[in-house]
């Protein structure tokens, strides 16, 4: 069994991360591993970079969804001989990923994890635009759903996957429609849309099922384009949240593993719930890229 490095996210989740806490959880589970407990966003990332420089290739992460982005942009962006393997101890304020596996969002039970040999090896999403290249694991969006991410931010911690709907319903009646293409390795997609989504995984914003069919295995994206007016968007959401949208005359879904999104006006994007930029941009699946904990 691999030693694991154990990164806490103290800004993670609605109130302050109690470290003695994972430390208790990961000795109760017997798992053998060292913990950092980095001070900012840069230092998680020296401590990534070290930690790989040193031959670590196991890491456990305390945090959320937000933490699993940086970790894996960090590490799949250095010189590694293989795919690294991430856990992930749930303490943020969404843990969708684990979701999708049906894995535990209790800390004990996801640190019981650690300590077993079964890692999945699953499928990660590079964007790159104006503003450079970024992965993503679980969901990205351009359109009015990443306005809102960019949003909620500034909503108290304390009210949790709650910021995100409320991030939406205040940035909704003031988005612009626009015009949307969409291009994959198969055909072009024209429309004026409201959103597009590209998932790689089935939840995001803390348990909405946005993508019923996607699956991280598969080395292609499920992308939605969402044609509703801005009239119709709030009887669309409670759709969205129970995965059944789908079935929606407003939802033109499709399959790919390539993609290039242009907009007129353009539109922000976010990856994993932070805000990367805006259209246009184009992105790709690499398969297998990372292994997870499961």
């Amino acid at each position: 069994m691999r030693r694991w490095l154990v990164i806490v996210n103290k800004a993670a989740g609605r109130k302050a991360v109690r470290v003695g806490q994972i430390q208790e959880v990961l000795k109760a589970a017997s798992v053998d591993a060292d913990m950092v407990v980095p001070e900012s966003r840069a230092e998680t990332e020296e401590v990534l970079k070290t930690a790989t420089s040193e031959g670590r290739t196991h890491f456990a992460l305390a945090g959320g969804d937000g933490t699993v982005n940086l970790a894996v942009n960090v590490l799949l962006n250095l010189d590694l001989d293989g795919p690294p393997t991430i856990g992930v101890l749930p303490v943020g304020t969404g843990c969708d990923l684990l979701r999708t596996f049906g894995l535990p969002q209790e800390l004990g039970s996801a640190a019981k994890h650690l300590g077993t040999e079964e890692t999945y090896a699953i499928d990660v999403v590079t964007l790159e635009g104006v503003w450079g290249r970024r992965y993503f694991v679980n969901v990205a969006q351009v359109g009015a759903g990443a306005a809102a991410a960019e949003t909620a931010p500034k909503i108290s911690r304390k009210l949790g996957v709650l910021r995100y709907p409320l991030a939406f319903g205040i940035r909704l009646p003031r988005f612009p429609m626009a015009n949307v293409t969409v291009t994959t390795e198969r055909r072009t997609y024209e429309s004026e849309a409201l959103a597009v989504i590209m998932a790689n995984a089935q939840f995001f914003a803390g348990g909405w099922n946005v993508a019923p069919k996607a699956t991280l295995v598969d080395g292609i994206l499920d992308i939605q384009i969402i044609s509703a007016s801005k009239a119709r968007a709030p009887a669309i959401v409670p759709k969205v949240i129970k995965g059944t949208h789908l079935r929606d005359p407003s939802v033109r879904r499709f399959t790919a593993a390539e993609f290039r999104i242009e907009t007129e006006p353009r539109w922000p994007l976010e990856a994993d719930g932070d805000l990367v930029g805006n259209t246009t941009v184009s992105g790709r699946v690499v398969p297998a890229a990372i292994h997870l904990k499961i």
